[in-house]
């Protein structure tokens, strides 16, 4: 006689799911926290991301120095316009990049500095991130 066959078992058991990033972060974390640091794009963090306090610092500290940014830009304009009217015109282009360098070298500075979890504080200004 033939052997009596047996019905196949169940399906294996679909894997568990990932456990969730530690202190609730969210999973997108790394962009948001780049985001802050790109000029008006830190208010999508500021929106976004509610409930992550690190995140909510970094893009407060981040429009926070695009306000610097533009104060400095507006005053590095009037030292360029007097510098012109006393003919140095060049002394105001000099000014004017030195400045953007030092712009993107902060930049970089706090988008490394957020990604591995740290604060880049600048004296002076990231006080001001505590009050709003």
């Amino acid at each position: 006689m033939s052997e009596p066959t047996v019905p196949p078992g169940p399906p294996p058991a679909a894997p568990p799911p990932p456990p969730p990033a530690a202190g609730g972060a969210s999973s997108n974390r790394g962009l948001m926290l780049v985001l802050s640091y790109l000029g008006l794009l830190a208010i999508i963090p500021l929106l976004v991301e509610k409930d992550d306090a690190e995140v909510q610092w970094h893009a407060k500290h981040g429009l926070v120095l695009l306000v610097a940014e533009f104060a400095a830009l507006i005053a590095v304009a009037m030292v360029s316009f007097a510098l012109t009217l006393a003919h140095v015109p060049c002394g105001g282009c000099l000014i004017y990049w030195a400045l953007c360098i030092a712009i993107l070298v902060v930049h970089i500075l706090c988008i490394v500095k957020a990604v591995n979890g740290e604060r880049f504080l600048i004296p002076g200004l990231s006080q001001y991130v505590d009050r709003f």
